[in-house]
């Protein structure tokens, strides 16, 4: 057997997280949250067809919220972080419960109190990512 000579040096690194800081980012579940909040403010103005439109994709972007939480709940954080902040586990569980609330309901304030609960988890990480 013959190995092969690499035109590179691997050599190890480290990074908290499962990759190299700056791709975590929770605008993205921010972003989502924006949109489910502003079918359900359309939501009554709406045509049967687009209705049921709305519905839909209100879901999904629901679920996209809970996916960018959920990714930066478990990627991102770290034991580290929630010895300084000892409530950010419960603040991740209460914020996807209301992206899931969102889903359930059409009422606005549901989407704004999604979008207060993502502010909240989103003053943390940037708070650690400066330290």
């Amino acid at each position: 057997m013959k190995l092969l000579k690499l035109p590179f040096t691997i050599k190890p690194v480290y990074a908290h997280c499962d990759l190299p800081c700056g791709v975590y980012d929770p605008a993205q579940a921010r972003i989502e949250a924006q949109s489910v909040k502003g079918i359900m403010e359309k939501y009554p103005g709406l045509d049967e067809h687009n209705k049921i439109r709305a519905i839909i994709i209100k879901e999904e972007r629901a679920e996209l919220v809970k996916h960018h939480l959920m990714v930066l709940w478990a990627d991102y954080f770290k034991p580290e972080h929630i010895e300084l902040y000892p409530d950010l586990h419960d603040k991740f569980w209460k914020a996807i419960k209301q992206a899931s609330e969102c889903k359930h309901h059409l009422d606005p304030a549901d989407g704004q109190k999604l979008l207060e609960q993502i502010d909240e988890i989103a003053e943390i990480f940037w708070a650690t990512k400066k330290g």
